[in-house]
């Protein structure tokens, strides 16, 4: 496994891609780095919205919502736990609440109902991981991690995608460009 810092941005995950032959935009970025970029679905469907999602997506605490959750590796380890939630209304029945892989990511099926992100907010905290998550990312008791929650919204300002991410920090380093003007 890689020990160098992973220098993370996230336009490419915000932006569909095209369905045909692409692949998904972390095996896109990793393969560009000399890595191979590798994610499993562990679960996907309808959920209680937790409440920092539901804050994020602007619904009832519990109320239903559908979420992804995902093991991202790098070169067949873990590096990332993404959690990926969307209102009901907009993914029940579609492939966003299946454990299939989505051709083009779910960022274009997204936009394929309607629903394309125009604006997206990050926020970023520290903290120590709980047991799980120390041994999903085969950490050791004393690394912290960081966590990115996106919430990303619509032509309409309506939040249509949250991702809760839970990374090792020694092992990332999170980059933001932003254009004025």
């Amino acid at each position: 496994m890689r020990t160098r810092t992973w220098v993370s941005t996230s336009l490419p995950y915000l932006t569909p891609q095209d369905g045909e032959g692409r692949s998904d935009a972390w095996a896109a970025e990793a393969a560009a780095r000399g890595g191979v970029g590798s994610q499993r679905i562990v679960h996907a469907g309808e959920v209680p919205a937790p409440e920092a999602v539901a804050a994020l997506l602007g619904v009832a605490d519990g109320a239903p919502v559908v979420v992804r959750r995902r093991v991202i590796e790098l070169d067949g380890h873990p590096c990332e736990l993404t959690d990926t939630y969307y209102p009901a209304d907009i993914a029940r029945g579609t492939g966003l609440a299946e454990t299939r892989k989505i051709r083009g990511g779910a960022v274009a099926l997204l936009a394929a109902l309607g629903h394309t992100g125009v604006r997206v907010r990050e926020d970023v905290t520290a903290r120590m991981p709980d047991a799980d998550e120390r041994e999903a990312l085969r950490m050791g008791r004393d690394e912290p991690v960081i966590n990115l929650a996106r919430v990303t919204y619509d032509s309409r300002d309506r939040p249509v995608q949250a991702d809760m991410m839970t990374m090792p920090a020694h092992r990332q380093r999170l980059r933001y460009e932003t254009t004025i003007g």
